[in-house]
C-alpha cells in the first residue's frame, strides 16, 4: 500500500474517448485526485462519480483534476460518463496495471467464492507527483467533498 510522501506511480490508461491519459503529463502543473472504484453504474460508484462532478469546478479553481479508474472498458466508461452527464475523466485499467501500482487490489468473498476487485480508494497527488494523502476502503457518500478539503489544505 502507498502512503503520504510517497511518489505516485506514474501509469498510461485509455479515456471514455480512447485517448491515452498519463499521470506524468501534468507533473508540475496540476495537483491529481485519483480515485479507485470497483465498478460503472452501480450505487456506490454512481454517487461518488456525480459528486465529484458537481465540484469539478472547486477543483479546477485549486489547479487539480480528478480521474476516476476502474477494470471497466472504455466503451463502459463511455456509457457511464453519458448517461449521468460526468465531467470527470475516467480510465480503463482493463488489466489491473494501475490498480496493482497503487495497492487498491484485495481479495473478496461473495457467496462464498473469493475473486480479487478493487478496493474503492483515493490518492491526492500534489504538483510534484508526491502523494499527499492516500486513503484506502473509502465511503462513497460525501467523499468527494471531504477530497475538497483536502485539497484546500495543501
Amino acid at each position: 500500500m502507498l502512503k503520504k510522501g510517497d511518489k505516485a506511480p506514474d501509469f498510461e490508461l485509455p479515456t471514455a474517448d480512447l485517448t491515452m491519459w498519463r499521470l506524468s503529463d501534468f507533473a508540475g502543473r496540476k495537483n491529481l485526485i485519483v480515485y479507485f472504484y470497483p465498478r460503472n453504474d452501480t450505487p456506490g460508484c454512481t454517487m461518488e462519480a456525480i459528486e465529484f462532478s458537481e465540484l469539478m469546478d472547486d477543483f479546477a479553481e485549486l489547479d487539480t483534476l480528478v480521474v476516476g479508474i476502474s477494470a471497466d472498458s472504455c466503451i463502459s466508461h463511455g456509457d457511464f460518463r453519458d448517461k449521468y452527464g460526468l465531467t470527470i475523466e475516467l480510465v480503463a485499467d482493463t488489466d489491473n496495471e494501475a490498480c496493482e501500482a497503487y495497492g487498491v487490489m484485495q481479495v473478496k468473498t461473495k457467496d462464498g467464492v473469493e475473486r480479487r476487485g478493487i478496493q474503492r480508494s483515493t490518492f491526492v497527488i500534489d504538483k510534484n507527483g508526491v502523494i499527499r494523502h492516500a486513503l484506502y476502503g473509502v465511503v462513497p457518500k460525501a467523499h468527494a467533498r471531504d477530497v475538497l478539503a483536502l485539497v484546500k489544505a495543501l
